[in-house]
């Protein structure tokens, strides 16, 4: 018997670890070209609000990508969807590595977007049916931490390689033999990838309906029954608004700090990546916090509060300037203790058997938050309006945590 749990035990770990690569690998494809805007502006002459058209290109596809994914990942499976995911990530660093103008980066943005669709209805669906229950909040942190990670990868990478070998083409060449060697893995374990069959036995399985609130029984309405779900549909602004805000901070916080604190870029460029291991750090508590709270809204309401405050003392502009970069990177702790409570208050809201389609359509909401915000803030550097990209960001982040609070009074219903 205690051979038994102590296999159930490694292999939930192996999962994770391995779901945890893949989304750490989508994430740096989300950085993809943002860390170079500064040498497309120099090489092609191109200007902030056509560098923000490129990320809302990229979300605007995978947003689109992300609901219908759902989809495809609960009538087909999850693995093979994300397998040729990773395959599109190759083809976009390849295409970057030979755009010679904008539409060059346009072409690569498109199909990194295409790439990042199924992610989050692929991982999900494999974790929910292959973690036992008891680890299902940490198997959310650690997807959470990976992303992050991703994140916080991809500019100390791309800007790295550019600044050793002079050559951005370099960079994404180095990216596309990266993400080879991801699918070589993942193709190498597939086995504890297949959410063919739910793996966590019986007792898994009724452990988790129980902690989802629902009843056992699979989603057997029409497939489309599961968006007459108001919680659904406020789970998708939950994460339009947050993800406006970590657009802002993700694209433009470094140039905005150059242009509100003086700061040089070579100490800007890197504010993103403390941000998102300050992320990641808030989102290994918030693993141990989903276990421990039973109202979610709270934490999720405490923990972006708070980086909505730092976030807006650094737009006031009168803090030092080293302060200001340290405020922004400390405003990802808050970010990321809200994580895995936002994950697990998802799955709460969602029907047994709809998994893949409610966090296929949820997760939109982070893309079209992308789409709609790049342009957005861009537009404000433009304009000279450095703090607005930190009120903004505070704001959205607001905004978010007022639908969190009705999604968790409902869910409790």
């Amino acid at each position: 018997m205690q051979e038994r749990i102590q296999s159930a035990v490694d292999n939930d770990a192996k999962t994770m670890g391995l779901i945890g690569l893949a989304h750490g690998t989508s994430h740096f494809h989300h950085m993809l070209l943002p860390p170079l805007f500064p040498v497309f502006i120099r090489d092609f002459g191109l200007s902030y609000s056509q560098l923000g058209l490129l990320v809302s290109v990229f979300f605007v596809i995978s947003g689109v990508g992300q609901a219908l994914a759902g989809f495809v990942v609960d009538r087909i499976g999850a693995r093979p969807v994300l397998f040729a995911a990773l395959g599109c990530f190759v083809v976009a660093c390849l295409a970057a590595a030979s755009a010679t103008g904008y539409s060059g980066l346009m072409l690569a943005a498109a199909l990194a977007g295409l790439g990042n669709a199924p992610f989050h209805p692929a991982d999900f669906t494999i974790l929910n049916k292959r973690i036992s229950a008891p680890r299902l909040g940490h198997a959310f942190a650690v997807h959470g931490i990976s992303g992050n990670l991703g994140w916080a990868l991809a500019p100390v990478f791309m800007i790295g390689v550019h600044t050793a070998t002079g050559n951005w083409r370099v960079a994404y060449g180095c990216a596309a033999l990266l993400g080879l060697t991801v699918i070589s893995l993942l193709a190498w374990q597939r086995d504890l990838l297949d959410d063919g069959h739910d793996s966590r036995g019986a007792t898994g399985s009724a452990a988790s309906a129980a902690n989802n609130g629902v009843a056992s029984t699979q989603f057997t309405e029409h497939p489309l029954a599961f968006l007459k779900l108001p919680t659904v549909w406020l789970c998708f602004s939950f994460f339009l608004w947050t993800t406006a805000a970590l657009s802002a901070i993700q694209s433009f916080a470094s140039p905005a700090l150059q242009q509100l604190y003086g700061l040089p870029v070579s100490l800007t460029a890197f504010v993103v990546t403390g941000y998102m291991l300050c992320g990641a750090a808030g989102m290994v508590a918030g693993g141990f916090l989903v276990a421990r709270v039973a109202q979610l809204e709270r934490v999720i309401a405490a923990a972006m509060a708070l980086a909505a405050t730092l976030l807006c003392v650094t737009g006031m502009g009168w803090l030092p300037p080293l302060a200001a970069a340290a405020c922004v990177a400390l405003a990802g702790v808050g970010t990321g203790l809200a994580g895995p409570s936002r994950d697990m208050l998802i799955k709460r809201a969602a029907p047994p058997g709809a998994t893949g389609r409610v966090y296929g359509l949820v997760y939109s909401g982070l893309d079209v938050g992308f789409a709609l915000a790049a342009p957005v803030f861009g537009a404000l550097l433009d304009a000279g309006h450095a703090a607005g990209v930190f009120h903004g960001a505070a704001a959205a982040t607001v905004i978010g945590v007022a639908c969190a609070a009705v999604v968790g009074v409902r869910t409790r219903r």
